[in-house]
């Protein structure tokens, strides 16, 4: 068991941010978010999923929308206790712990920001190992879990709970509630059981987005490659063991926009031989191009950061002009099944590329 203390949270944030592949929302307001929380209502538990009760009930929390929204529509942290008392009404139980469905940006962040404010634990883990889209996108669905209830609740204290035959339409009319609510709510949904989160998990990324964090941070102030730091660093983690660097260059073109609740659009790179890589995101970043032939795509991660420091760069947050780096990881085994691939692979996202490996890419 650790404890998340104010001095700790940057550090998350920097390395929920590279894992989230661009998506998740962005990092700092979570970080100003969680900040807040601490100095409020004290430093947060974070707990092994081993360590919850097979009986007790785990609730994950997020926001659902499109990410270039919250920057101005920031919210208020209140919102997620809504949304988690409504699901505690449902199923007539209180929850043991938080966990996070996602360990991308802002989304790694807001369940620290409800443990905080509920006096919770959190638990050290996800359902992604990275970022998605949208709400069948997780580990807990591709284990069988219910997203219901599902719980979407706004700053403005609106709250709406639904229960769905299944998780496409979870998706389909919470997206159309949160669009409704002015394109980002909180969510609270996979409410599930100790033992149904040991089965279906992404361990440990709460504690590796902070050791990536601290990683980068180091690595800054003791005037060391950071880059260098993290490839060396990402194969001797259990879930990203390959990792590479894709390109190197200046952003020369940005088309995005906000579109059925997405973040969505490309981002064309450019380096000093005026070759290009071309990345498509929808909240995350899905295919890097070259030459027009993928060099990486979803499951697998793509991150931007920052050419000089490694700070990673969410997708609201690319400029024109801004030097980056462009490196892949590999995902988690689990979301390269072929049971994750259906529901998260290439396909899932309308791309006739197939799933090809990071490792496996010329």
């Amino acid at each position: 068991m650790k404890r998340i203390d104010i001095a700790d949270v940057a550090d998350i944030a920097t390395g929920a941010a590279l894992l989230g592949a661009g998506g998740g929302g962005d990092p700092y307001i979570g970080r100003l978010m969680v900040e807040e929380a601490i100095r409020a209502f004290g430093p947060v538990e974070l707990i092994h999923v081993e360590a919850v009760p097979d009986e007790a009930l785990i609730v994950p929390t997020a926001m659902m929308g499109a990410p270039s929204v919250m920057v101005e529509k920031l919210p208020n942290g209140a919102e997620a206790e809504i949304a988690l008392e409504a699901v505690e009404t449902a199923i007539g139980k209180c929850a043991h712990a938080i966990i996070a469905p996602e360990i991308g940006g802002l989304n790694a962040m807001l369940p620290i920001v409800l443990a905080a404010r509920r006096g919770l634990p959190l638990v050290d883990g996800d359902g992604m190992g990275r970022a998605f889209p949208e709400l069948p996108m997780v580990t807990f669905n591709i284990f069988g879990q219910s997203i219901s209830p599902l719980a979407i609740s706004d700053e403005l204290g609106n709250c709406v709970a639904v229960r769905t035959v299944d998780v496409e339409s979870a998706e389909r009319l919470g997206r159309q509630i949160v669009v409704a609510m002015g394109a980002a709510a909180q969510i609270c949904c996979y409410p599930m059981s100790g033992a149904e989160a040991k089965r279906s998990a992404v361990r440990g990324t709460v504690g590796l987005a902070w050791k990536i964090g601290r990683l980068l941070r180091v690595a800054r102030e003791q005037m060391c490659d950071p880059f260098e730091a993290l490839l060396t660093y990402l194969p001797t983690t259990d879930y990203y063991k390959h990792c590479r660097s894709l390109f190197d260059g200046r952003i020369v073109d940005l088309r995005r926009e906000i579109a059925q609740g997405f973040t969505v659009g490309t981002v064309e790179i450019e380096n000093t031989a005026q070759a290009r890589i071309s990345i498509q995101f929808r909240n995350e970043y899905l295919v890097a191009r070259q030459d027009g032939k993928p060099v990486a795509i979803v499951p697998d991660l793509i991150a931007i950061l920052d050419s000089e420091t490694a700070t990673p760069i969410t997708a609201e947050t690319l400029k024109y002009g801004q030097r980056v780096r462009v490196i892949g990881i590999s995902a988690p085994p689990i979301l390269r099944s072929e049971a994750a691939l259906r529901v998260v692979g290439p396909q899932a996202f309308g791309f006739t590329d197939p799933f090809q490996p990071i490792e496996e890419m010329a």
